[in-house]
């Protein structure tokens, strides 16, 4: 299966952050992702085997047990090049950062081949776009964005679905973890 990492913000932000794309939503040469699929990666792991879960989970669990809790909030915007328009985070970036750290050693750890190791980008993807639509009109209509801070309590571990379900996800949560212990 199809797993990766990450903090997924409360129904409260995922509304503030609707009302500010749906004026740019309607652009053309953009796919916009359900807003049940907004989150936060921390570590995309990719295919794996079944056999490595239990091990996963107790290393996920371990990870949430030493992160404690941390105020975030979605803002500003920016881009991936012509890929991908999304949202950034402010707040306890430090926090998430480790956090994102100790996701990606607690998969290694697991026997999850990781792709090689990078910076962290805080962002959570917004759409995807056409090939050679300019991104930069919508990251700075979001630019000013401020979403209201939330507690982050919770390490989640998402499965990729290859078809998207009623909600119109393509994720399923398959195991949480308090942060904090």
């Amino acid at each position: 299966m199809r797993l990766f990492a990450a903090v997924l913000p409360p129904a409260r932000a995922i509304a503030e952050l609707r009302v500010a794309v749906t004026n740019i939503a309607a652009a053309p040469g953009l796919r916009w992702t359900a807003d049940a699929g907004w989150h936060f990666t921390l570590a995309f792991m990719g295919e794996v085997g079944e056999e490595l879960l239990p091990d996963l989970h107790a290393r996920m669990e371990r990870a949430a047990a030493k992160t404690a809790a941390f105020t975030l909030r979605v803002h500003g915007s920016g881009h991936f090049g012509e890929r991908a328009l999304w949202a950034g985070a402010a707040g306890g970036l430090d926090e998430l950062r480790m956090l994102a750290e100790r996701a990606d050693a607690a998969a290694r750890r697991a026997g999850v081949p990781m792709d090689q190791h990078h910076r962290y980008t805080p962002h959570l993807t917004l759409a995807r776009s056409a090939e050679g639509t300019d991104l930069r009109p919508y990251t700075e209509a979001l630019a000013g964005f401020e979403g209201s801070p939330w507690p982050v309590r919770e390490l989640s571990l998402v499965r990729s679905n290859p078809t998207r379900g009623a909600d119109g996800s393509r994720y399923e949560v398959v195991g949480a973890w308090p942060l904090g212990g």
